[in-house]
């Protein structure tokens, strides 16, 4: 099955992050080639902490064998790994969309490395633990442009138009820089 990941880092060497992560994500067992990578752009934080540093974002596409809760766990994994800290849910608080994004009540604060699980193949699910596809992809500029990078014409489980069709759409978001294509 195909998947694509997510990569974000916003602490420490940004990109160093992005490669652990990456190379972390090609030596899972259960991985087959070819991993496809997009290039390496930078964006502003969205709903961060007040001065949180510039994201650096990529996407990266990969075969896997196993189930897609096995690439999820083994995702959360890496992240801890990193240095991946979360905060403890409040009792309070109650679980948002996910794909990979945050645990429940933790929301949108500065990490060493964000995973995202875009999608797995076709499928499509929505549960306490996982949606696929990624309930926000198609209002993130920081995930479609480099997901356009490697797949514009892919149409996502759901959806009517292309990645690079809904990118199109969102032309007047945030400011994206593209740094690096070879990381």
């Amino acid at each position: 099955m195909r998947a694509a990941i997510a990569l974000g880092s916003n602490i420490g060497d940004r990109l160093a992050n992005l490669q652990s992560a990456r190379d972390r994500i090609r030596a899972l067992d259960g991985i087959t080639e070819p991993t496809v990578q997009s290039a390496v752009y930078e964006t502003s934080p969205v709903d961060c902490e007040p001065g949180a540093q510039n994201f650096y974002n990529a996407v990266i596409e990969v075969g896997f064998e196993k189930s897609a809760d096995a690439f999820f766990e083994a995702l959360q994994d890496i992240e801890r790994a990193l240095g991946r800290e979360r905060i403890t849910p409040s009792p309070q608080s109650s679980p948002p969309g996910r794909g990979g994004r945050e645990a429940p009540g933790e929301g949108k604060v500065s990490r060493t490395i964000d995973l995202d699980l875009l999608y797995f193949g076709s499928e499509r699910r929505s549960d306490a633990l996982l949606q696929l596809p990624h309930p926000r992809i198609t209002e993130r500029k920081f995930v479609l442009q480099p997901l356009c990078d490697i797949a514009p014409d892919l149409r996502l489980p759901g959806q009517t138009k292309n990645v690079g069709e809904l990118l199109a759409q969102l032309q007047d978001q945030d400011k994206i820089t593209r740094l690096r294509e070879n990381w």
